[in-house]
């Protein structure tokens, strides 16, 4: 059975001091797909019990699969016994999977061990994978020539316009859309916001925002071989 690990933000607070974490449909969702068909563990930057956006709590609170998470006793287990990135072991996995959340341009995205590791997985030929603000946990992500893992390939994350609807553009250090843009990488999105894109170039998988977690989590569970 293949192994992936789920990699959540530490970081609660945005530039503005508002209250932020990781996503809940951006893990739930493509949780409950890996999860008959594969080993999850989950880790942060501080480990244990990584914050949650409140706002995603209150926008999700009917979603079944949300609510599914929430209560789910296997789930709170994992996050009791999150790992701590410096102790991560690449060699245990096959995929790594950033959730996304505001959370993860705040502190992933500058964090040293975030890059070597994830830049570990790529290098040994894994699967990397991310979801809506998750791909800016790639942003100092590198392949053996040094280079971007971004640069000449295709990716998506969330979009300028989304994170303008949204208010939120003060509250983070950098918009994803024009980081990817800025690392060589050919941004795309879909037709227009918050409606559902995936996209899969060799073994990145990205996605573009939280309508987009369930069909990386489909990306994720194809490419890993699984037959359902």
């Amino acid at each position: 059975m293949p192994s992936v690990l789920f990699v959540f933000t530490s970081a609660n607070k945005t530039l503005t001091g508002a209250q932020t974490g990781w996503y809940l449909p951006e893990a739930a969702h493509p949780y409950y797909i890996l999860a008959p068909h594969t080993k999850i563990d989950f880790a942060s930057p501080a480990g244990p019990n990584p914050p949650i956006d409140n706002y995603s709590l209150q926008s999700y609170s009917k979603d079944e699969e949300c609510v599914k998470f929430l209560n789910d006793a296997t789930v709170k287990a994992k996050f009791a016994d999150a790992k701590k990135l410096s102790d991560v072991s690449v060699k245990d996995y096959d995929a790594i999977f950033y959730v996304g959340g505001h959370g993860p341009v705040l502190d992933l995205a500058s964090d040293p061990v975030n890059a070597k590791l994830a830049s570990e997985f790529w290098k040994e030929g894994k699967i990397v994978s991310a979801v809506c603000h998750g791909p800016a946990a790639l942003a100092q992500v590198v392949d053996e020539s040094g280079k971007s893992i971004f640069a000449g390939r295709e990716v998506t994350a969330f979009s300028n316009a989304e994170e303008e609807q949204i208010e939120k553009v003060k509250d983070i250090p950098f918009l994803p859309e024009e980081k990817i843009v800025s690392l060589g990488g050919k941004y795309e999105k879909a037709d227009g916001p918050w409606r559902p894109k995936v996209v899969v170039d060799g073994r990145l998988i990205t996605g573009q925002n939280p309508e987009s977690a369930t069909g990386v989590g489909q990306a994720l569970l194809k490419a890993l071989n699984v037959t359902q």
